[in-house]
C-alpha cells in the first residue's frame, strides 16, 4: 500500500524536521466499526476532519440507546454546538456558572442542591461534543463534579463518556498563553483510557477541489493548486440568495448587522435589559455572555437565539426572522429556520458566588441580530453558501473551520485571506499521526472479535445502564413496574407537574426557577397553565415587590368590573399597565401579579 506525506513541520529554531507519514487506507475507521465500539460500553473519543459524520455517528448511538430505554446526556462548550444534538452547554448542565475551574467550597455547595443530586443520579452516559473548544480546566471540572455526586473514584464517576471533536478546529478561548491548552492535556482525559475512532470518509463535501484544500490545511502544507483554487473564489458571485456571512471579529459582525437593520423599513423596537445585584456581578454577566443591554429589532430582522428554552421551542443557536411583534406586550414573534413560530420573552442570566447564592441577574429578550456571525459561532454548522472574510484571522484553525462549513467551493465568496488563515496548531499536527495509529489499533481489535462476543458485550453494557436488551426483557420490566416510568427518562414526566411539585419547596420564584433550570418567565407560564387546568396554587409567597404590587392592584381596581371577569392575565393588555407602573414591574412580574389577583377575585 502506498504511503502519503500528510505534513512537513519545522520548529521555530529550525532544528526539528517532522515528516509525518501515514497509510491512508489503514488510518480510516468505518462508522459501523465505531458504533460497535460504542455499543460495547467503552469510553470513546470520536475524531476526524470536518464533514466525516461525527454528529451522524453520535445520533446513531443516541437512537440505539433510546431504543433500549436509555437516555444519554449531551453537552457542548457553546449553545450552538449543543443544539446540533439537542443538548445543552457544559456550564449549564454542570451548574458551573461562568467558571472554568472549581474550588472545594463551590463543589461542596453544588453537592447540597437536591435538583443536581437528582440530575446526576440518573446520568449513565455522557456525550461531550465539540471538545476542541473545551479547556483542560473545564474538562477536569466535569470530572470532579461527577466524582463528587456519584461518590466514586472512577473517572467521571463511572459513567460512559463519549467525546467527539476535531482538534484541528477552534481551540478553547483563552486570554493568556497557557502550557496546557487542550482537553486531551488534562488529567481526567488520561484517566478515561479512551478508545480512539478516527473517521476520514467525508459526507458533507463531495467536491474534490474543496476536499483538497481542507486536506492541505490539515497537512500543514498548502499546495500551489489549493492557493489558486482559493484565489478563484475571491469576490466570486454566488447563485443562492441566502448567504451566511462569517467574520473573525465581533466588530465586523456588529457593523454588518447594524447596516442591515438600518436598511429595513418599519418601526424599530427597543428592548432595554433589567438588572439586579452587585454592579461588578452585572458587569461580569455582560462580559461573559451574549446578552445585550439594549436590543433593537425591526420586522424582518434576521436573529439568533442566545438562550436555551426547550419548553418554548428554541435553543441557544436557533436562527430565524422577526415576523411581527405581539400586540399585547410588544415582544418579538420569530419564525425560525425550522418553520416554527415562537414568541420570545425576557429570560434571565444569573451569577452565583462560591456559596451558590445569586449575586446578580440580568433579564433581557434572548436574541441578537444574525445577518452575519463570527466563525467561532459557526463551528458545527453546514452552509450551502457563505461569504467569508479571513483577512484578519488571528487564531489557528479559524480558516479551516470557516472553509469546512460549506459543501462545495462554488458556495464560497472569499473576501480576504491572510497567512494565519491556513495555519493549524503545530502541536495538533504533531500528534495527528499518533491519533490515527491509535484508531487503527482499536479498529483491528474490535473487528477481530466474533459476533457472539460483540453481542454479549452489547447486552452486558445495556443491562449495566439499566436498559432493556430484548423485547422479552422490555415486557418483563413493564409487567414488574406497571405504568411507572424509568427514572432516567425524566423528560416523560409532565414539565408542568415538575414545576407544581417544587412550589412547596421553594421560597421565592427565582429559587423555583433555579431548581427547575428554567427562566422566570417560563415558570410563570407554567403557573398560569396549572391554574387554567384547575390546580390549586399556593403562590402568595411569590408576590412581586409590595409597593409595585399595590400600585398594580390600584390600577386593576380602577378598571370596570366587566374587565375583571374571567382571567385577568388573559383579558388585560400588559403594555398599558407596564407604562402606568413606570417600569416598577417587569412584564413577567405583571403577569404573576395578575394571576395572584385572578385567584383573589375567584376566591371572593
Amino acid at each position: 500500500m502506498d504511503s502519503i506525506c500528510i505534513g512537513v513541520l519545522y520548529s521555530k529554531d529550525g532544528l526539528t524536521l517532522l515528516l509525518l507519514r501515514q497509510n491512508a487506507i489503514m488510518a480510516t475507521m468505518k462508522q459501523t466499526t465505531a458504533l460497535k465500539l460504542l455499543q460495547s460500553g467503552n469510553n470513546v473519543f470520536i475524531t476526524g476532519s470536518a464533514g466525516t459524520g461525527k454528529t451522524y455517528l453520535l445520533k446513531s448511538y443516541i437512537d440505539y440507546l433510546n431504543r433500549h430505554q436509555i437516555y444519554p446526556t449531551v453537552v457542548a462548550p457553546t449553545g450552538i454546538a449543543a443544539s446540533h444534538l439537542g443538548g445543552q452547554t457544559i456550564h449549564s448542565f454542570f451548574a458551573l456558572g461562568i467558571r472554568e475551574e472549581l474550588d472545594e467550597a463551590y463543589l461542596d455547595a453544588l453537592t447540597q442542591k437536591k435538583y443536581l443530586q437528582k440530575r446526576f443520579a440518573s446520568l449513565k452516559v455522557l456525550i461531550i461534543d465539540e471538545v476542541s473548544m473545551v479547556s483542560p480546566e473545564l474538562f477536569d471540572a466535569m470530572d470532579s463534579v461527577l466524582r463528587a455526586f456519584k461518590g466514586a473514584h472512577q473517572p467521571f464517576g463511572g459513567v460512559q463518556v463519549v467525546i467527539s471533536g476535531d482538534f484541528f478546529q477552534l481551540p478553547p478561548i483563552s486570554k493568556s498563553s497557557k502550557e496546557r491548552r487542550f482537553a486531551w492535556q488534562s488529567e481526567a482525559w488520561r484517566a478515561l483510557a479512551l478508545q480512539t475512532c478516527y473517521l476520514q470518509e467525508k459526507f458533507r463535501q463531495s467536491d474534490t477541489k474543496l476536499i483538497q484544500i481542507l486536506d492541505d490545511i490539515r497537512s500543514g502544507n498548502i499546495s500551489e493548486a489549493s492557493h489558486s483554487l482559493l484565489e478563484s473564489r475571491h469576490h466570486a458571485p454566488l447563485t443562492l440568495s441566502e448567504v451566511t456571512r462569517l467574520y473573525t471579529h465581533n466588530i465586523d459582525v456588529d457593523t454588518i448587522n447594524q447596516r442591515e437593520l438600518d436598511a429595513l423599513k418599519g418601526e424599530a423596537k427597543h428592548f432595554i435589559c433589567e438588572h439586579k445585584g452587585t454592579p461588578k456581578g452585572v458587569e461580569k454577566i455582560f462580559k461573559t455572555s451574549l446578552v445585550l443591554e439594549e436590543l433593537v429589532l425591526k420586522k424582518g430582522a434576521v436573529v439568533i437565539c442566545i438562550k436555551n428554552n426547550t419548553e418554548e421551542g428554541y435553543v441557544n443557536g436557533t436562527t430565524g426572522v422577526v415576523e411581527s411583534f405581539s400586540p399585547i406586550d410588544n415582544m418579538p414573534i420569530v419564525r425560525t429556520s425550522e418553520g416554527k413560530r415562537i414568541k420570545l420573552e425576557p429570560e434571565e442570566w444569573s451569577l452565583e458566588n462560591e456559596h451558590g447564592k445569586v449575586v446578580a441577574t440580568v433579564a433581557q429578550v434572548p436574541l441578537r441580530l444574525a445577518w452575519a456571525m463570527t466563525i467561532h459561532k459557526s463551528q458545527g454548522m453546514t452552509l450551502l453558501s457563505a461569504e467569508i472574510d479571513l483577512s484578519r484571522t488571528f487564531e489557528v484553525g479559524q480558516g479551516y473551520v470557516a472553509l469546512s462549513r460549506i459543501k462545495s467551493l462554488e458556495g464560497l465568496r472569499l473576501l480576504g485571506l491572510n497567512p494565519m488563515a491556513l495555519r493549524v496548531d503545530p502541536l495538533i499536527l504533531h500528534i495527528d499521526s499518533r491519533i490515527m495509529n491509535a484508531s487503527q489499533k482499536v479498529s483491528e481489535g474490535i473487528e477481530a472479535l466474533s459476533k457472539e462476543v460483540l453481542k454479549q458485550r452489547e447486552k452486558e453494557h445495556i443491562q449495566s445502564l439499566g436498559g432493556v436488551f430484548s423485547s422479552k426483557e422490555k415486557h418483563q420490566k413493564s409487567h414488574t413496574q406497571g405504568s411507572q416510568k424509568p427514572m432516567h427518562a425524566t423528560y416523560l414526566t409532565s414539565t408542568y407537574t415538575k414545576t407544581k411539585n417544587l412550589i412547596a419547596h421553594s421560597n421565592t420564584l427565582i429559587e423555583l426557577a433555579q431548581k427547575r433550570g428554567l427562566g422566570k418567565g417560563t415558570i410563570i407560564k407554567h403557573l398560569i397553565h396549572l391554574y387554567q387546568e384547575g390546580v390549586a396554587l399556593d403562590i402568595e409567597k411569590f408576590q412581586p415587590p409590595k409597593e409595585a404590587y399595590e400600585a398594580l392592584v390600584t390600577l386593576i381596581e380602577a378598571m370596570p368590573q366587566s374587565k375583571k371577569e374571567g382571567a385577568l392575565f388573559e383579558n388585560i393588555p400588559l403594555k398599558p399597565l407596564y407604562e402606568a407602573l413606570e417600569g416598577r414591574m417587569e412584564y413577567d412580574e405583571i403577569r404573576l401579579g395578575l394571576l395572584l389577583l385572578t385567584q383573589h377575585y375567584q376566591a371572593s
